[in-house]
């Protein structure tokens, strides 16, 4: 009898967060599930890495099942995960279920979700983030809490059914993690392959006593782009995203020939 396969999850929403629940469930059919998340929320904090004293305690889930929980980054829980947990590979992460968008170039590089994901893939680890795409958060707690399970049904189903495949498959060639954002009122059948938006955030800040803050997180506040692009197909079409991300940066030595010429002549 072949092993069962192992599946990492891990969020940024907290060890608490119903999307964490109602993925793990899904993907309890595939195989052996770990997961590792943070105490509390740890959004917008990319694929950051602690350089402080990291907990890592042994917890449960609503559901009576065991998992993992840190007081560090997403991106922390992966390489915990990685070193110290499960010392070995996993043979998938998914990342989520994000309650809220996670689209265009500043999310991307923002999302703890995706943070967690793109630490994975740096490491040669398939990797998917699943986001849902509630149309506005004006309350970080109490907006996040009311997401029932149920309202998740899709997003966990399709994740689980993404995650299944690659596990079959593997990853598409040429793909190192995929991010999938469902819209609120998604239909399974409008699914279509994005790229990722490079408009970045407007003035997202809301002035308070003694400074500034991120008050509200509203989908409409995405500036608008193109057709194909992750924010246009959530935004205006209603569609599900799902959008292939190569993490290996382009560089491009010969634009530097003419500096670096330059830089020979100088006197220092």
């Amino acid at each position: 009898m072949s092993q069962k396969p192992l599946l990492l999850l891990i969020n940024d929403d907290g060890i608490q967060s119903n999307g964490l629940l109602a993925m793990k469930k899904k993907l309890d059919e595939l195989g052996r599930v770990v997961v590792v998340a943070p105490e509390k929320e740890r959004s917008g904090i990319g694929k950051a890495l602690s350089t402080t004293h990291i907990r890592v305690t042994e917890t449960s889930l609503r559901d009576g099942s065991k998992a993992y929980t840190t007081n560090g980054t997403p991106a922390d829980g992966f390489l915990l995960a990685l070193n110290k947990i499960l010392k070995q590979t996993p043979d998938l992460v998914v990342a989520g279920i994000n309650l809220g968008p996670n689209l265009g170039i500043d999310d991307l590089l923002n999302s703890g979700t995706v943070g967690a994901a793109l630490e994975a893939a740096i490491h040669g680890v398939p990797a998917v983030a699943v986001s849902y795409c509630v149309k506005e958060i004006s309350d970080q707690g109490e907006d996040k809490s009311r997401i029932s399970e149920k309202e998740l049904e899709l997003s966990a189903r399709l994740g689980a059914k993404v995650a299944g495949y690659l596990l079959k498959n593997g990853m598409p060639q040429g793909v190192d993690l995929l991010s999938i954002n469902v819209p609120e009122n998604a239909d399974i059948h409008r699914v279509r392959a994005t790229s990722v938006s490079y408009v970045g955030y407007g003035d997202i800040y809301s002035k308070e006593e003694g400074g500034y803050r991120i008050a509200a997180w509203i989908l409409a506040n995405y500036p608008n782009d193109g057709k194909g692009t992750d924010v246009h197909t959530v935004k205006e079409e209603g569609c599900i995203s799902i959008t292939p991300i190569k993490i290996k940066l382009q560089h491009n030595k010969k634009a530097l020939k003419n500096m670096l010429k330059n830089l020979h002549e100088q006197r220092f």
